[in-house]
């Protein structure tokens, strides 16, 4: 049982983030958490507006089996492929936390109350494909503050332009560089712009563009360890946060702009940006860098439940930490750039990686369902 006074304490710090226009989204889903009322709680208690979800999200909470049970001796009974059950007890679940956040999404005007749930990984580098599994997913979840992810590989940028088309919400997933992430925005104002052609109402769509924090650290950490010069450990955790607030520069740029002016003449709505992977990977930094170094207007932060706990308890929210940082960015990336370590070729590799991870992920999950499923009785192939 929480205390009036522990939710008061906890939920100091957290308000202060939504305060500064930050929306806080949980990085993790599972039936467990959604039937023993930890969802709502978390919204309740802790300002928790959002959920997102991944491959290894899902792999973690239905490769465990806990509260999957039931729905996998019915799936058995029925002799559903490995697949298809796995697509049935996904979007179950994203739509029982949808239910839970339905009252959040009625009263931001559609803007948070969202649950992401990512096309199948494998699809990342054919758009056709992505594009007609994030249609069938939209119509499966059946809810209307469900986001589809889609990962910003190259084939994904077409994909993303003609789902917003479609006027289906997108949650833009695995961007890494200010490059790509300029891309997406451009396929997602292509895509209004296609909405708005087919007659669609533009203020019905919303998107998110998740850019990757830690990995980049993790990544470019290793390789100025590898160097060991004074120079290059004093730049240790600053490449991440560099890129991130570059981002968040690109943004400003691209929705002052006439192009987006004459979007939101019509009712159209900023895709914001969502950091991603959020958790510190390195513990010599604090727990909340990713958190308190990334507060800005506009953005969303999607927290593993640890960060998220971690926030609550002892976050340093003092006002935006993002908009007065640019010239100290590029600063810091020319620097690591001039040590040799490539920007480029770091985020190409974390793009790839990201990917390939998903797919591992995906298809542990697969492996697990289907022995599950033939451990009932059914080969489940």
């Amino acid at each position: 049982m929480i205390t009036v006074t522990e939710v008061t304490a906890t939920a100091g710090t957290l308000k202060r983030l939504s305060d500064e226009g930050v929306s806080i989204w949980l990085d993790d889903l599972s039936r467990k958490r959604i039937e023993s009322g930890n969802l709502a709680e978390l919204i309740d208690t802790k300002n928790v507006v959002g959920v997102t979800t991944n491959p290894s999200i899902f792999q973690a909470a239905i490769g465990s089996g806990e509260g999957y049970e039931e729905q996998l001796a019915d799936l058995a009974v029925r002799e559903v492929t490995v697949e298809e059950a796995v697509r049935m007890m996904t979007t179950a679940d994203v739509r029982a936390a949808a239910d839970i956040l339905r009252p959040v999404h009625e009263a931001t005007g559609g803007r948070d109350g969202r649950v992401s749930i990512e096309v199948d990984p494998r699809l990342a580098h054919h758009t056709a494909a992505t594009v007609a599994e994030a249609k069938q997913l939209s119509w499966l979840v059946d809810r209307p503050n469900v986001m589809i992810k889609i990962p910003a590989t190259k084939a994904g940028l077409p994909a993303i332009t003609e789902v917003i088309g479609e006027g289906i919400s997108v949650n833009v997933t695995l961007i890494f560089s200010l490059e790509r992430y300029r891309e997406v925005m451009d396929a997602y104002l292509a895509g209004l712009e296609k909405a708005q052609a087919a007659g669609i109402d533009l203020a019905t769509i919303h998107s998110v563009a998740s850019f990757f924090v830690s990995r980049v650290d993790s990544e470019i950490d290793k390789r100025l360890t590898a160097l060991g010069t004074d120079e290059a450990l004093a730049l240790k955790g600053r490449a991440a946060l560099a890129n991130a607030r570059l981002a968040y520069e690109a943004y400003e740029d691209v929705f002052a702009g006439d192009r987006w002016a004459a979007l939101a003449g019509v009712g159209a709505n900023k895709q914001r940006p969502l950091w991603a992977s959020t958790g510190v990977k390195d513990p010599s930094y604090k727990d909340t860098l990713y958190v308190d170094e990334l507060v800005a207007p506009g953005t969303v932060n999607t927290m593993p439940e640890a960060t998220l706990n971690a926030t609550a308890d002892h976050g340093d929210i003092h006002g935006d930490t993002v908009t007065g940082g640019y010239a100290q960015a590029r600063a810091d990336l020319d620097a690591v750039e001039r040590l040799g370590i490539s920007y480029d070729t770091v985020v190409k590799q974390l793009e790839d990686e990201g990917v390939a991870k998903f797919e591992v992920a995906w298809q542990d999950l697969l492996g697990a369902v289907a022995k599950s499923l033939s451990g009932k009785g059914v080969d489940g192939e």
